[in-house]
């Protein structure tokens, strides 16, 4: 019974593992790095103003969130702050579409109950903030 325990825990933090690195790369290569490179290239924004702060800050926040967080996230590095971010982006993002009906939203509440469930999570055993910051090591 002992050495079941041990193995579901090293599931467990397995499986943390693989939903952080899918859930980073997944977001990161479909809209991050599309964000990230307009920025860096001096490309004109075109975006909407879901939050009322105007095109561009909104541009800029949704790329550092699907950007930076979603590669803070695959490294396990602040995660559960960088998944805080993640989750916030997607419930504006539910906002925004929430009107245009289940087929829209599917994917959306995926993505926002994944960053969810990582916040409480955290980064687990394989993560740069265990590593960084587990003071029982």
């Amino acid at each position: 019974m002992i050495t079941l325990n041990k193995d579901w825990k090293a599931g467990k933090e397995f499986s943390i593992l693989i939903l952080r690195l899918v859930a980073g790369f997944v977001l990161l290569y479909g809209h991050g790095f599309g964000k990230l490179s307009t920025i860096f290239t001096g490309q004109e924004i075109k975006f909407f103003d879901p939050i009322g702060i105007g095109a561009n800050p909104s541009f800029y926040l949704a790329a550092f969130a699907e950007g930076i967080c979603a590669i803070l996230l695959m490294l396990g590095l602040f995660t559960r702050y960088a998944a805080i971010v993640l989750a916030i982006n997607f419930l504006v993002i539910f906002k925004v579409h929430f009107k245009d009906g289940y087929e829209a939203l599917e994917l959306i509440s995926l993505y926002l109950f994944t960053y969810i469930a990582i916040v409480f999570a955290g980064g687990g055993k394989y993560s740069l903030d265990n590593l960084l910051f587990n003071k029982k090591r």
